[in-house]
């Protein structure tokens, strides 16, 4: 069983945020009702009928494990079902000088195995009813996170008009180079972000910190404007176009000694026969243990034989059997004769059709002007339940969606940052997870330190400085006293008396005055 983790809890009086100014559309939650979002009663297309309902269940709620009581969102409750609910905004968006922001929080409680959590931002039209909202209801803007096995992903798309056909095809953002995975997978509540500006540049940010920018001109996918020429469909490469950039030689010829018929692999002459090669013993016989069954029946299995099983006589030998010499490479193999290649002198290039004028060719210099939107809804389908979605904002101010920020998600982070443990608690919790780390601890931690103890502990004793230096005068180098110890060694041995401990500590100091007199470095005064 894991161990129990106690956090410090988050001591705070939540209170709902409130808008600090105009915005199309904003919902904490936290009055605990849906009132204002319909529930879709439409059917899936092309679905089964065991699933084509979208009969998924939301509700309002605190999360599982909230750290700020009375703080609710919106909770997709069902696994594999397909959901979808939506709601009217204060008035309809219209593009023109003003910026688009989206924004709203997500929290997968229970991680996410195959899912969406994005939004749609539906599109302002005469046939939009939201009890029947659907995968193929029109919509101007889709944002947010969606992930499915390994693919983690954090869609932009807006459908664009072509202003020629009226015709409106999706246009993808490239994807973000940031690493999503995390927001997917640490179960905390993440702040997404869409800003689109008039001068058609784009930001996506997750947790206030950009992932992703761009412009709707430049990239996304497939480009807003098409090409100004496309290549001719009616052209056909000619007959006689030659695409060959080498063409064999046609003047080689096939050397006379060249020999087509030589094998690749020939017996090595060089070889002999192993000594002890048991030639008359065949490499298997058959099991002399085995023993036919009692229930085989020679007119429907045929007669029985024993199962053939290798030669116990051959497992010393270096082999048995009819000897063979080995295969070795031809020298003399040379293959199937083919001329050289040359350049070829008729070639023309790879043939293209030519190119003529798109008769669908248009410019869309302001694509920001999109289709007005008139309503914001989650139409989604997900192996995963309790995804927690809290505080949408739509707004053109980008001081009032910073403002609520701070006083929902802000809140939430803060209380993420008070209970999370510190830099030992969550390197425990990292090895409770996962026990090889406690390995990587003890190389990089504990090792060290008892490196640096067993040091310290066992170094050679050195006498003490004070001992080299009592006074200013110039004293001599170590290996002086070295000298000396090795001598008063030897004249013990030689005597073979005892000396006593003060004549030891007087016999010493008598010989190193004598060598201080003669060293060199005695005979230059010292400079202040």
């Amino acid at each position: 069983m894991p161990a129990v983790r106690h956090r410090q809890r988050f001591d705070v009086t939540y209170k709902a945020p409130v808008p600090t100014g105009e915005v199309y559309f904003a919902d904490s939650f936290d009055r605990g009702t849906l009132s204002g979002w319909v529930l879709s009663r439409a059917k899936k297309d092309d679905t089964d009928d065991e699933i084509a309902k979208y009969d998924g269940k939301w509700e309002v709620d605190e999360m599982k494990e909230s750290k700020l009581p009375g703080d609710k969102g919106l909770v997709l409750m069902s696994r594999a079902k397909h959901h979808a609910i939506s709601t009217k905004l204060n008035k309809p968006f219209i593009f023109d000088t003003k910026p688009l922001i989206v924004q709203y929080e997500v929290n997968f409680q229970n991680g996410i195995e195959c899912g969406g959590a994005y939004v749609k931002l539906l599109s302002k039209t005469p046939e939009l009813n939201l009890d029947q909202f659907h995968d193929k209801t029109p919509y101007t803007i889709m944002f947010g996170p969606d992930k499915c096995g390994e693919d983690y992903k954090l869609h932009f798309i807006f459908r664009h008009k072509n202003p020629k056909t009226g015709v409106y095809e999706e246009k993808h953002a490239k994807r973000p180079d940031a690493d999503l995975k995390t927001y997917f997978t640490d179960k905390k509540t993440h702040l997404y972000t869409l800003i689109l500006n008039p001068d058609n540049s784009f930001e996506i940010l997750v947790d206030q910190s950009v992932v992703n920018s761009g412009n709707l001109l430049n990239d996304m996918t497939p480009p807003v404007n098409p090409s100004r020429e496309i290549e001719d469909p009616e052209d056909r490469k000619p007959e006689d176009w030659d695409e060959r950039p080498k063409i064999p030689d046609p003047d080689a010829v096939k050397p006379d000694d060249w020999d087509e018929d030589a094998p690749a692999k020939i017996p090595d002459e060089e070889a002999t026969k192993p000594e002890g090669w048991l030639d008359d013993e065949p490499e298997y016989v058959p099991d002399p243990d085995a023993e036919r069954p009692e229930d085989w029946d020679e007119d429907m299995d045929g007669e029985w034989e024993a199962p053939q099983i290798a030669n116990p006589k051959c497992e010393s030998a270096p082999g048995c059997g009819v000897w063979q010499r080995p295969m070795i490479d031809n020298p003399n193999y040379k293959g199937r004769w083919k001329p050289p290649m040359i350049d070829n002198p008729n070639y023309q290039g790879i043939w293209k059709p030519r190119k003529i004028p798109n008769p669908d060719f248009f410019e869309d210099l302001e694509p920001f002007k999109m289709t007005p939107f008139s309503a914001i809804g989650l139409e989604l389908w997900s192996m995963t339940s309790d995804i927690f979605f809290d505080n949408f904002i739509v707004c053109g101010d980008r001081r009032v969606v910073d403002d609520w920020a701070n006083d929902g998600w802000g809140l939430k982070k803060a209380a993420d940052g008070a209970s999370e443990p510190g830099v030992v608690g969550q390197m425990i919790e990292a090895a409770e997870e996962r026990p090889w780390l406690w390995v990587v601890y003890i190389l990089t931690v504990a090792l060290p330190v008892f490196l640096v103890i067993l040091f310290c502990c066992s170094g050679k004793k050195q006498a003490s400085p004070v001992e080299y230096k009592k006074t200013d005068a110039p004293q001599p180098d170590l290996f002086y006293f070295d000298f000396l110890e090795e001598k008063q060694k030897s004249d013990v041995e030689e005597d073979g008396d005892t000396v006593s401990q003060e004549e030891d500590d007087r016999k010493p100091k008598a010989e190193e005055d004598e060598i201080l007199n003669r060293s060199p470095r005695n005979r230059k005064p010292r400079r202040e």
